[in-house]
C-alpha cells in the first residue's frame, strides 16, 4: 500500500483530496473566472550540452567511462503556457532522464521566485548518449555539470515566459510504424504507435512551438560511442525546427518496453523520417483560439514504502555495483532509502487536451490504457518526467518477467504504474468537470 501526499492547484479550482486514494474525496469548489480570459505561450531553446570528462548515462557496461566528445549538441527546449495567473512550463530535455530531486526542488523554486511559474513538466528524452545526472552531489565536473544544468533549465524556462504572446492550440495524431515492443514473447505484443503533436500559434497563425510525443528507446548508437548525442530526437527537432521556422520539443512518451523500428536506417536519418511525419500532421492541425481558455494543473506525490529490492543489503550493493558504478550505486541507496517516491503531474488544456507525466520508464500498455479512459480528444503521456524512479511494468509485464519487469530496474511494488496511472484518470475526470461548471458561470 503507498501513502500518497496531494499537491495540486488549478486557475478555475483548488481542491483538497484525502490522504489514500481509495477514500479521497474532492472538496466542493466554485470555478473562478480568470483575470485575463486569453491563452499566452513563448518558447526558448538553450544549449545545455555538458563538457568532456563526465560519465555517461544509460549502458551499464560503460560503469563510469567519461564522456570523449560531441556527436550533436543537447538542448532544453521549452514551452511556457499561461491563461491568467496560471502558469505551465513544458520543457523537453536531451538527457537520459529528468534531474533528480533535489535539482528539481531547485529548479521548481528558481522558476516561481523568477517568473511566477508554479508549475513544470521537464521531460527526459532518454538518450542513452547523455551525462549521468545521479552525480550532482559528488564533487567534481559531473556536480558542476548538474548545477549548471539547473541554471540552463532555469534560464530556458524563464525566457520563454518572458516571450509570452497572446497563442491559439490545436493536436492532432496519426499511427506511425516506427516502433516495436521490445520486452513481450506473448503475442499481440502491445505497442503504442501513437505520434501526438501539439501545435501552438500566435494569433496570426504563425507558429510558436510544435510539441511531438512519441514512444521509442533512443538507443540508436552504440554503446561504445563515448560522444554526447540526442540520438534520433535531435535529428527529429531539427527537422521539425527547419521547416516550420518554430521552436521544438520532444516529449518521450511510454517507452518502457518499446525500441524503434529504424529498418535500417541511422538515428540522423531515423529522426528525419518521423520528423517529416511530424511536420505533416502539424500543418494539418488548425489552431484555435478559445473564448473560454482554462489551464488547470495538479500534481501528486507517491510513496511505495516496500521496495522490491532490500537496496540497504550490502550483498545487494554489491552487486550493483560490479554491473554499474559506486557513486551512482551511492544515489540511488540514499534515493530508495525511504521508499519508492514516484512524482506525477497531471494538466488538462481548455477541457481538451490532457498531459500526463510520470517520473519512470513506464510501460506502453499504461499509456494505451489511460488515452484510452480518460475519453479526451487528445491525452499525451510523458515519461521520463519530474525525476526518474526506473521502470514501471504493467502486472502482466511482471508476471511474464524479463528486462525492464524484472525487480533489479523495476523496484516499485507490482501494480504501482497501474496506481499511478489511475490517479491520472481521476484527476482528468475531476479537472474537466471543473471546467464544465467554469463555462456553465
Amino acid at each position: 500500500m503507498s501513502h500518497v501526499q496531494h499537491r495540486f492547484a488549478s486557475l478555475a479550482v483548488v481542491a483538497t483530496l484525502a490522504a489514500t486514494p481509495a477514500v479521497s474525496q474532492v472538496a466542493p469548489s466554485t470555478p473562478v473566472a480568470p483575470p485575463e480570459n486569453r491563452l499566452e505561450a513563448g518558447a526558448c531553446t538553450v544549449d545545455i550540452t555538458p563538457p568532456a570528462g563526465i560519465p555517461m548515462w544509460g549502458y551499464g557496461a560503460r560503469g563510469d567511462t567519461a564522456c570523449e566528445g560531441v556527436l550533436d549538441p543537447l538542448e532544453a527546449n521549452a514551452l511556457v503556457l499561461a491563461v491568467g495567473e496560471e502558469k505551465l512550463a513544458v520543457v523537453g530535455l536531451d538527457m537520459g532522464r529528468a534531474p533528480a530531486r533535489e535539482s528539481m526542488a531547485r529548479i521548481r523554486a528558481a522558476i516561481a521566485e523568477q517568473a511566477g511559474v508554479d508549475h513544470c513538466m521537464i521531460v527526459g528524452s532518454h538518450t542513452h548518449h547523455g551525462p549521468c545526472l545521479e552525480l550532482g552531489g559528488v564533487p567534481g565536473p559531473a556536480g558542476e555539470y548538474v548545477t549548471l544544468l539547473e541554471e540552463k533549465i532555469v534560464e530556458a524556462i524563464v525566457t520563454a515566459d518572458g516571450r509570452r504572446v497572446a497563442a491559439r492550440i490545436g493536436a492532432g495524431s496519426r499511427e506511425v510504424a516506427r516502433n516495436r515492443n521490445r520486452h513481450s514473447d506473448i503475442k499481440p505484443k502491445p505497442v503504442d504507435r501513437e505520434l501526438a503533436v501539439v501545435r501552438v500559434d500566435d494569433l496570426a497563425g504563425e507558429p510558436i512551438a510544435v510539441a511531438v510525443n512519441f514512444a521509442a528507446h533512443p538507443t540508436s548508437i552504440d554503446a561504445s560511442e563515448l560522444a554526447y548525442s540526442a540520438d534520433y530526437p535531435g535529428a527529429l527537432k531539427r527537422r521539425v525546427r527547419e521547416t516550420m521556422k518554430c521552436e521544438c520539443l520532444f516529449l518521450q512518451g511510454a517507452a518502457g518496453d518499446l525500441s524503434t523500428d529504424r529498418g535500417g536506417l541511422d538515428f540522423r536519418a531515423f529522426g528525419a523520417a518521423v520528423g517529416d511525419e511530424a511536420v505533416e500532421l502539424a500543418r494539418s492541425i488548425k489552431t484555435r483560439k478559445v473564448s473560454e481558455p482554462a489551464l488547470l494543473v495538479r500534481e501528486e506525490d507517491f510513496l511505495f514504502e516496500e521496495s522490491r529490492v532490500d537496496f540497504g543489503n550490502i550483498l545487494v550493493q554489491i552487486a550493483f555495483i560490479r554491473a554499474f558504478f559506486k557513486d551512482l550505486v551511492d544515489f540511488y541507496v540514499e534515493e530508495y532509502a525511504p521508499g519508492i517516491r514516484p512524482h506525477l503531474t497531471v494538466a488538462l488544456l481548455n477541457g481538451e487536451i490532457g498531459l500526463v507525466g510520470a517520473s519512470g520508464e513506464f510501460f506502453c500498455s499504461h499509456a494505451i490504457r489511460l488515452k484510452r479512459r480518460s475519453r479526451l480528444e487528445h491525452t499525451l503521456f510523458l515519461g521520463y518526467c519530474n525525476d526518474y524512479q526506473q521502470y514501471f511494468p504493467t502486472i502482466e509485464a511482471a508476471a511474464e518477467g524479463g528486462y525492464g519487469s524484472d525487480a533489479m530496474v523495476s523496484p516499485a511494488p507490482v501494480g504501482a504504474g497501474e496506481e499511478i496511472t489511475n490517479r491520472a484518470l481521476f484527476h482528468l475526470y475531476d479537472m474537466r468537470e471543473s471546467y464544465r461548471m467554469f463555462r456553465l458561470k
